[in-house]
Parts: C-alpha cells; sequence; structure tokens
C-alpha cells in the first residue's frame, strides 16, 4: 500500500515529525530504559500526554487488531485466519521468529503458527489481541484461562498476561474442578525430586508455571480441600462431616498413585489422628480399586507404623506392588 511522505525529522535517534515542543517546556528526556519520554514542569517529571497515549493504544486495538485496517501481515492459527502487522507482532520472538524466516511471495508477509502439538494453546486468540492492548486481560475467564497462560508462554514477551492468566487458573481449582485439574498435571512430567523433566509432553508449553500449577493443585488436595469439607474439623456438624469425607474419598479416588500416596503421607493432610488418616487411605485404596483402572497388575496397600514412624515423618505409607504373574506348567 502507498504511504503519504513523511515530514519527520530526527534529533538524537527520536521523530519528532517536525513538530517543537510547546512554549515553557523542554524537549523530552527520555529515562535510561527509553520506555517512555518524561518532561519537566516545575521540578516535577510525569509521563506527558497520558489520554493521548492511550487513546493510540485504543485505536491501535480497535482499528488494528479488531478490524485489520491497514494489515501487513497475514497470521493463520488453528482455522482463523488474522490480519495484523508486523510492527506489533515482533514484539513477540516467536512471531519475529516466523515472520524473518518465513519466504515472502506478495506484498503482505503470511505466516503460520503450527499448533498441532499444543492441543492447550487456547484457539480464542487473547493473547494476540494482547499485543496490541492490555484490555485483552478483561476477556480471561476461568474457563479459558489455561488456554491464554499456554498462549502467552508460547508466543513469548507476555509475562504480565501469563502471571494474570496464571492467577486465574490458580483461583478456579475448586471441588467442582478438581478432578480436571487432576487430569491436567497427571500430564507433567516430574523426577524423584520434583522438579521437572526434560521429557516433551503437552504441557511443555507452560514452562516453569507447569509445576506451579502442579504444586497448587497438590496443596488443594491437601490444604485446602479437607479444610473446606470440615473433614478434619472436631465441631463439624457429623453428618455434613460425613457427607464431606465421603466427597474427599471419591476425588482421591481418582488421583494418580504417586500424587495419592504424596498427599496421604503428608504431614500437611490434617483429617484427625494417624489412625484416622490410615483408615481414611485404606477407604480410598479401596474405592480406587472400583472406581478407576490404573497401573493394570498393580495393589494399593497402606501400613500405620506404630510408634510414629521417622522422627518428622509420616506414621502412614502407601505402597504399590506388582502382582505376581500365574505361571502354567507345561507338561512335555
Amino acid at each position: 500500500m502507498n504511504a503519504a511522505p513523511s515530514t519527520s525529522t530526527v534529533a538524537n535517534g527520536f521523530s519528532s515529525n517536525g513538530a517543537t515542543p510547546p512554549i515553557g517546556q523542554s524537549e523530552y528526556s527520555f529515562n535510561g530504559s527509553h520506555d517512555e519520554p518524561t518532561s519537566f514542569v516545575n521540578g516535577f517529571s510525569h509521563p506527558p500526554y497520558q489520554m493521548h497515549n492511550e487513546e493510540i493504544v485504543h485505536h491501535l486495538y480497535h482499528a488494528g487488531f479488531q478490524t485489520g485496517n491497514y494489515a501487513d501481515t497475514i497470521l493463520h492459527v488453528h482455522q482463523n485466519t488474522y490480519r495484523l502487522h508486523a510492527i506489533v507482532l515482533s514484539r513477540s520472538p516467536l512471531l519475529a521468529h516466523l515472520m524473518s524466516t518465513s519466504p515472502q511471495t506478495g506484498a503482505q508477509r503470511v505466516i503460520y503458527v503450527q499448533l498441532e502439538h499444543e492441543p492447550e494453546v487456547s484457539q480464542e486468540g487473547f493473547a494476540i489481541g494482547y499485543l496490541y492492548s492490555s484490555v485483552s486481560l478483561s476477556l480471561i475467564r476461568p474457563g479459558n484461562a489455561r488456554g491464554v497462560l499456554a498462549a502467552g508462554c508460547l508466543l513469548g514477551g507476555m509475562d504480565d498476561l501469563c502471571s494474570y492468566a496464571y492467577d486465574a487458573c490458580r483461583q478456579s481449582i475448586s471441588v467442582e474442578t478438581i478432578n480436571e485439574w487432576v487430569e491436567f498435571v497427571d500430564t507433567i512430567p516430574s523426577s524423584p525430586d520434583g522438579s521437572l523433566t526434560p521429557e516433551l509432553s503437552q504441557t511443555s508449553v507452560f514452562g516453569h508455571y507447569a509445576q506451579r500449577l502442579r504444586d497448587d493443585v497438590f496443596q488443594f488436595l491437601v490444604v485446602t480441600l479437607p479444610n473446606a469439607l470440615e473433614v478434619n474439623s472436631s465441631e463439624a456438624d457429623p453428618s455434613k462431616g460425613h457427607t464431606g469425607r465421603d466427597t474427599l474419598l471419591h476425588i482421591f479416588s481418582l488421583v494418580p498413585f504417586d500424587m495419592f500416596k504424596s498427599a496421604v503421607e503428608s504431614r500437611a493432610f490434617e483429617i484427625g489422628s494417624d489412625q484416622a488418616r490410615f483408615k481414611f487411605a485404606k477407604d480410598a485404596i479401596e474405592m480406587r480399586k472400583k472406581e478407576i483402572v490404573r497401573g493394570q497388575g498393580a495393589e494399593e496397600t497402606v501400613v500405620l507404623a506404630f510408634g510414629g514412624g521417622h522422627p518428622g515423618g509420616s506414621a502412614v505409607h502407601v505402597t504399590r506392588k506388582m502382582r505376581k504373574r500365574t505361571l502354567w506348567k507345561v507338561n512335555s
């Protein structure tokens, strides 16, 4: 497309577009980060023309992202096509790399973001809109927060968006959603010391947020959930306490073995005495035999170490062992 001829002048590397400062004001003094020009009035510094800057951002989001005016780049992601702008997309390291390495055959750049191996990445495009304006933060909901977090981590350069989406994910963990979150964290590979392994999985896109979400789910199972269900409350209504224990049992019957073992053995899992915790684990294992088929050929058991077990450790221990295969004798 043809652009109007520019009449900008350049001073100290910054374009003034031929304008001079208002009378009584000095030239802009830029801070060391070059993020925002600062003017000095009566000895105090403040961001100049803040409303003007906000109007520019609003215009970029509405005319640039929402309507695609004057677009110079076509972005294909999932089944969606976006008419966007290279200078804005370059805020994302991934998109900047695609723009610089994809062959161009026409006046507009055409780039493709392949997400076949990233099923967690949101299809709603909020992370792309965030490159234009932070207004996209208002579109994050519990139902799409994990997808937005995945998209932000994939595109890069969106620390604030990722932090906001992560908080929304963490706050969405509840009695109603815990089973879904347990299934999610079960896909996160971990080593014995709790750190993420270099193995690739569908959750690898989350980076360090994957382990943080895993820890949040574990904390919810061990501390928040028993308190919310009043399982560990001696003053709770007996009928309500029984219902709360049943709910907790059902949830623990669906938890992967490694997390089940760590939760039951954790000293933070306070649902009464060691005997009460042992009885809970025993009942949960009985339900797990009926509810799930996990680790076929394995048998889960729980034991109670009298005398409190190791100092500072757990008196309740959950183990899993493989069942012996039946051997058939063949007569020759």
